[in-house]
């Protein structure tokens, strides 16, 4: 990357990380302003409000993925889902936009979601895999399945901050995911 093009990049994350820490919802076009480049700049950078999100975020989103071997190498496979998908959505209700960035998610196609997104659907789908292979999960469920059952969970979080609806909406999706805890599911044909 030259170096103009990498001070833009800087530059439009700095911009970002101090605008979505401040209230309300900034647009593209004011993280632009901010960083002093043209819409243009950012979108070459960025093709997505979501994409520049999860970048802002990257120490988080590294840790989340990070975080699964040493998840799957301590707990049960449920339970380790089960802990992971807490950390993710505590991280979404602490830091302005990942909620909506992940919930953003689950309405774009595999290949619009690109780099975004592929750190947290490796880790996930590490962590489904290894629950269908304990036969704690149905047998086909994907990572796209769990962001979908958790599509709920972003807006309750985004309206709320009574946590008790979030929590026994947590409690339902698990259930649904892993419907007998350690006792095996049967395939269905």
């Amino acid at each position: 990357m030259r170096s103009d093009a990498r001070s833009n990049r800087l530059r439009i994350l700095e911009a970002a990380t101090e605008l979505l820490a401040s209230p309300g919802a900034p647009t593209l076009q004011s993280i632009a302003r901010r960083a002093g480049v043209g819409q243009g700049t950012l979108y070459r950078h960025f093709p997505t409000r979501e994409a520049l999100v999860l970048q802002v975020y990257g120490e988080e989103v590294e840790g989340l993925a990070s975080a699964v071997p040493v998840l799957l190498d301590a707990l049960p496979p449920e339970r380790a889902l089960r802990a992971w998908l807490e950390r993710l959505l505590n991280i979404g209700r602490g830091m302005p936009g990942f909620a909506d960035a992940m919930d953003a998610a689950t309405s774009r196609s595999p290949e619009q979601r690109g780099e975004a997104y592929g750190p947290l659907l490796d880790a996930l789908s590490a962590l489904v895999s290894a629950n269908e292979a304990a036969g704690t999960i149905a047998p086909g469920t994907t990572a796209d399945d769990v962001l979908l059952l958790l599509k709920p969970l972003w807006q309750v979080r985004a309206h709320s901050e009574d946590r008790s609806p979030e929590h026994q909406l947590f409690e339902t999706v698990m259930r649904t995911l892993c419907p007998a805890s350690g006792t095996p599911i049967p395939e269905v044909r």
